[in-house]
């Protein structure tokens, strides 16, 4: 029982985790910025998308802007060599992780010559992977969802003809669901499922040099989540007394602090044809240093530590006018996982990872024009190895070889009016 409660807590903390690790934290807020590989994000601005980046680029927008978006996200994680207890071996699994569609969109207000007021409703974070419900890890994890909203009203103020600032509240939606094995088997799936609204904050400043250099800077506070929903056994009362059958079926909660993100960015207009942008944005996942599980009936069921790390991520990009309607872009980036081999588990095949994008721009008319981007995000091929981490006694010792990739396919309009 008390294993089967672990492994459940344990599953929980992956499962929120993973949602905004590197290769789970959804970047694809901006088609436009997608396809520089995000260069530049934070000094773009070139439509009101990118305030998800940096709010204080709403100044660069007059009247009234519309932009409405979605982002195709592909991923393929393949398991090989898998191995499990006494030797026993698994079949290679494929398509662990599915696909999904990330919608965004923004609208912004100029008030004045200073102020611009804006709205934006996106997805930064969201998953779904699933195992066989018997493969050789599945006390390790089988199912795993995440579903996430934030809508951000926000603001931004030209304090002068160079330096605006900005400030933004997101209000965070997360919604989690999964389940595992029992480790001996004999007992049904365990399920855990949760949600949440909280609420961060968002700050930016843009510094324009001159009408063809600017810099930017954004931060996004962590949110400090708590999840409130219930753990279950569909067959616990069948195999276990009361007591122990109580401790599975109830109400729990579980406080998760997401980390904190600082971006910086430049942007250069080098001639008429050609711009120039690079990014950098440092996570700091070492914030995240446990997760409690507490259910209204037994109290404290589980406590667990962990060792995330802080993450960099580096991008460079480039765009060139082809004529007065198209303009192509181009960008790659590093993206560094937060955990290594000694935290990697099947729930999280997370790995350092390129990205490599290419995107257009066409501009039908003076105030309506479209974006499209592709991305293909490579990653190191990574190992879990149950037996190295400190959950070790938690479950069979599983291991396996993962080989991860994603395609990105975004599409937007932007419309001013």
């Amino acid at each position: 029982m008390k294993k089967i409660l672990t492994l459940t807590a344990l599953g929980t903390i992956l499962m929120a985790s993973e949602a905004m690790a590197a290769g789970f934290h959804l970047r694809e807020q901006s088609a436009a910025a997608q396809g520089n590989a995000f260069a530049g994000a934070t000094a773009g601005a070139e439509n009101n998308s990118y305030a998800y980046f940096n709010v204080a680029g709403l100044t660069r927008h007059k009247g009234n802007q519309v932009n409405a978006g979605v982002t195709y996200i592909a991923p393929r994680a393949k398991a090989s060599n898998i191995q499990g207890a006494a030797g026993s071996e698994d079949i290679d699994i494929d398509n662990i992780v599915h696909a999904a569609w990330a919608p965004n969109g923004t609208f912004s207000h100029q008030v004045d010559d200073k102020t611009t007021v804006g709205v934006s409703l996106n997805v930064p974070f969201g998953m779904i992977t699933k195992y066989d419900s018997r493969w050789v890890g599945s006390d390790h994890g089988n199912t795993s969802k995440v579903v996430s909203t934030t809508i951000t009203p926000m603001a931004a103020y030209k304090v002068n003809e160079h330096l605006s600032i900005g400030a933004g509240l997101p209000i965070q939606y997360v919604k989690a669901k999964l389940s595992n094995s029992a480790a001996n088997r004999d007992i049904s799936d365990v399920s855990l499922q949760g949600d949440t609204v909280d609420v961060g904050y968002q700050l930016g400043a843009m510094y324009e040099f001159n009408e063809d250099a600017r810099i930017g800077i954004g931060y996004r506070s962590e949110i400090n989540h708590k999840l409130k929903g219930d753990i279950e056994s569909n067959e616990a009362n069948s195999f276990m007394s009361g007591a122990m059958a109580g401790m599975l079926n109830q109400d729990i909660s579980a406080k998760l602090d997401t980390p904190a993100m600082l971006s910086v960015g430049g942007f250069y207009q080098l001639n008429e044809k050609w711009a120039l942008m690079a990014e950098y944005q440092r996570v700091f996942w070492s914030s995240f240093k446990s997760l409690d599980i507490v259910g209204d009936s037994t109290g404290m069921i589980s406590s667990t530590k962990e060792n995330w790390r802080d993450t960099d991520f580096y991008a460079v990009g480039a765009s060139y006018q082809i004529d007065h309607q198209w303009k192509g872009r181009f960008g790659v980036a590093f993206d560094q996982a937060a955990v290594t081999i000694s935290d990697r588990t099947p729930r999280i095949p997370d790995s350092d990872r390129i990205w490599f994008s290419a995107g257009l721009n066409y501009q039908y008319s003076e105030n309506l024009s479209f974006d499209m981007a592709y991305t293909y995000i490579k990653a190191k091929k990574a190992t879990v190895d149950m037996s190295l981490t400190e959950n070790a006694a938690s479950g069979s010792p599983v291991s396996a070889r993962y080989s991860n990739s994603v395609k990105l396919f975004g599409l937007s309009l932007n419309y001013k009016f």
